[in-house]
């Protein structure tokens, strides 16, 4: 799909080149207008002031007019030519620049003193532009019709016409550069907004913002208003369908429990079978609950996280927590954390993703828990590597699998590794299990790198 911008210039180009041609063409017919009025008015002018010259001799020949003031009358084929006819005689006077050739006057009938425009072919298969005048003069033996033509070469008006096309190419095309250019400043300004919308909802998907704040234009604010009503109605759809699905989670929890007694009740009567049945069913419902009320707490997707989760505090929080625990009071904790680290991932998922890695790290080890978190421009990384008995490597790729417990006689519920890889899939993380040297579990966590 082709750009807004690249639509936008395309038609900018295409406009402008279109604009600016009608405008040379437009400039070009007007400017060979004027030079043909020039002209006009230079030939209505030589043929005044032959005019002004005519005499006759005694026997009424008509005597040859001094030229105009102009030396193309004197060179042959100069290009400006003069022809006076006299029809009565039947004979003619011409310019030296005609030479040896007679202007092929048509024979029409002229209205004294009007002057007639057209073209005729001239010397050496020219084509000139004629003014011709008829004029009635007093001559011996009475007044008759003389006909005055002058012609110009009509190469002087293409010329002209073709020199002033090829003088304004520079500016014509330095203008459609300035005019492109100034679109394309115009289309940075007018998109500006349309990169703040996309700017300030990557803040909200960064959760450094819940909605739209910046100021925009009246065009766009509509927009802006159903966005931001939009963000508001979906956080609150998803705070009350989380909400929705813990309240489930935890009206189920009371009934299982008093059914998980019950069954202890029942085992204390002696009726064994039926208590261990019931136990089963519900240790296996409460699993399943615990496991939808943790789900329950995990974000959709990294942009619907409430915040970003500072690492070194809650790694400092767990292992204090866990400091306090059976298994993990007669543990050596090492923490190797930046204090500024900070990670796109919602607080709280990741401390299930963390908590549920220290608690297995504590309920396996011997007498050591190791974290270490690095973060570089190409991706980060926390590896958490405990000196338990480890796991046996046909095992290692069904540690995440939902319920699996390797060892029935440690407590749990054989869910916090899945749980911790639904929490990686969500944030797209690159979980690994493997065993570390001789003994004990190395877990790493592997991210991109951090805007």
């Amino acid at each position: 799909m082709i750009s807004i911008r690249t639509r936008f210039i395309i038609v900018s180009l295409i406009s402008v080149t279109v604009a600016l041609s009608l405008a040379s063409w437009f400039l070009v017919a007007l400017f060979a207008d004027n030079v043909e009025k020039r002209i006009d008015t230079e030939l209505t002018g030589h043929i005044n002031r032959l005019a002004g010259s005519l005499e006759f001799k005694s026997d009424g020949t008509l005597q040859r007019p001094e030229s105009p003031a102009d030396n193309r009358f004197y060179q042959a084929y100069s290009g400006l030519y003069w022809q006076i006819d006299d029809p009565a005689r039947g004979t003619d006077l011409r310019s030296p620049s005609l030479f040896d050739y007679a202007l092929p006057l048509p024979a029409d009938e002229h209205s004294p003193g009007t002057v007639h425009r057209y073209h005729l072919k001239g010397p050496e298969g020219s084509d000139v532009i004629v003014q011709e005048r008829a004029l009635i003069v007093a001559a011996p033996g009475g007044g008759r019709t003389i006909r005055i033509a002058v012609a110009v070469d009509a190469s002087v008006l293409n010329d002209a016409k073709d020199s002033f096309a090829r003088a304004i190419i520079p500016y014509v095309a330095a203008l459609a550069v300035f005019l492109v250019a100034m679109s394309v400043v115009q289309l940075m300004i007018g998109l500006r907004p349309l990169s703040a919308i996309a700017g300030d909802l990557n803040d909200v998907r960064e959760r450094r913002s819940q909605t739209l704040k910046a100021p925009y234009p009246a065009e766009l604010s509509g927009l802006v208003s159903q966005l931001n009503h939009l963000l508001v109605a979906q956080a609150n759809a998803i705070e009350k369908a989380r909400a929705r699905a813990s309240d489930l989670a935890h009206g189920l929890k009371t009934p299982l429990t008093v059914l998980s007694n019950n069954a202890l009740t029942l085992h204390d009567k002696g009726e064994t079978e039926m208590a261990a049945e019931l136990d089963q069913l519900a240790e296996s419902m409460l699993a399943h609950v615990n496991h939808e009320l943790a789900r329950a707490r995990i974000a959709h997707s990294p942009e619907q996280r409430r915040s970003d989760a500072p690492v070194g505090k809650i790694i400092d929080d767990l292992v204090r927590t866990l400091k306090r625990t059976e298994d993990g009071e007669k543990l050596d904790w090492k923490t190797v954390v930046p204090r500024d680290l900070t990670l796109p991932i919602d607080p709280q998922d990741f401390r299930d993703l963390i908590g549920n890695l220290l608690e297995n790290a504590a309920k396996w080890a011997r007498t050591c828990v190791s974290v270490t978190a690095t973060s570089r421009p190409q991706g980060w990384t926390i590896t958490i590597v405990d000196d338990g008995p480890g796991v046996a490597e046909d095992k290692l790729s069904q540690l995440t699998t939902r319920g699996l417990r390797l060892d029935h006689q440690k407590p749990g519920s054989g869910l916090g590794l899945a749980i911790t890889q639904e929490i990686a899939s969500v944030y797209g993380l690159e979980l690994q299990l493997e065993n570390s040297g001789d003994s004990g579990l190395c877990v790493t966590i592997a991210g991109p790198g951090i805007a």
